[in-house]
């Protein structure tokens, strides 16, 4: 589980904790090491030519859009509806429809082309659905498919976990706030214990259900998914004392706020950089964007990346 105690020693540079020892106090054993921060993060050797449009399981896992998904069971949890499903091979998929849907797939699949883990996340715009009433036509959404390579043993902590104070997690949180993800509660995440088929971590630390994305970032129903809200969100307020402010007031800004120093911010800015405009595209694509839509997105996080790469130390607004 995400509170078992960890003991690594740092050997990389881009490992190295950015600076942040005075306000950040790790609640497990504070020493990283590579093999161990593969858990979170691995370095993207391959990134500009990573598949954004799939997402890294590739086209082979996607769901068929021609198949007739047999229905299991109604969505639980969240605001948002959906389903668990079957397909016509007996795997099982789980189905969010509504707003959260598209931002979902977008980020999981920038985050893997990134170095951080995820699932196989797709989007279907429509399926075709057989439950009680018969087959008949159904709004689409996000597809996350249960894998049996990977056995979800629970949530993990923002707070209690080894990677806190990292270049990697500082970063992922930088992203995150990029993208105005307003949900960053520990439910969210997932640690996955891997069954791998070749050489790799046998945990992974994920950040799951990042639909609440791309919209408005506030304390009560944040307006997700809507371009006209994305594009006038600021982004970075200033620095103070050293470390970043954000234009970032949801529930859970206490991750954030006196917390993130610039290098952290160069460093998330530097790796998305990386990706290129058509990796962009195809992310977008992927979910199911018109392209007018996608573009009003990109161009807004472009600023956001080009924003970042150049704070400074005494950055002032």
């Amino acid at each position: 589980m995400a509170s078992t105690t960890f003991r690594i020693a740092v050997t990389s540079a881009a490992l190295a904790v950015s600076g942040c020892a005075a306000d950040i106090h790790p609640t497990v054993a504070p020493e990283v090491v590579a093999s161990q921060m593969a858990e979170l993060w691995e370095q993207p050797a391959d990134l500009p030519t990573r598949d954004l449009l799939n997402g890294p399981w590739g086209v082979e896992y996607a769901p068929n859009a021609n198949d007739t998904y047999t229905f299991v069971r109604k969505k639980r949890q969240g605001a948002n509806p959906g389903m668990t499903v079957n397909d016509s091979q007996n795997r099982e998929w789980h189905i969010k429809q509504g707003a959260e849907a598209q931002p979902e797939v977008v980020l999981s699949h920038v985050l893997s082309a990134l170095g951080y883990h995820q699932p196989p996340v797709y989007y279907l715009p429509s399926f075709a659905l057989a439950d009680e009433t018969g087959s008949h036509p159904e709004t689409g959404g996000r597809f996350r498919l249960h894998d049996s390579t990977l056995k979800d043993r629970g949530e993990w902590s923002w707070d209690q976990n080894p990677f806190v104070g990292t270049a990697p997690y500082q970063g992922l949180l930088v992203i995150l706030v990029m993208f105005n993800s307003a949900d960053l509660k520990n439910e969210n995440n997932s640690l996955y214990q891997v069954k791998h088929q070749r050489e790799g971590p046998e945990n992974w630390f994920v950040v799951r259900d990042l639909g609440s994305s791309l919209g408005e970032v506030g304390r009560f129903n944040p307006k997700e998914n809507r371009p006209e809200v994305f594009e006038r969100q600021a982004f970075i307020s200033g620095v103070r004392d050293g470390f970043v402010s954000f234009a970032y007031h949801g529930v859970h800004s206490n991750l954030v706020q006196h917390r993130i120093r610039p290098a952290d911010v160069r460093w998330a800015s530097q790796l998305l950089a990386q990706l290129t405009e058509g990796q962009w595209q195809d992310a977008f694509r992927g979910a199911g964007y018109p392209p007018p839509v996608a573009s009003r997105f990109i161009n807004r996080l472009h600023q956001k990346i080009d924003e970042g790469r150049r704070i400074g130390p005494e950055t002032a607004r």
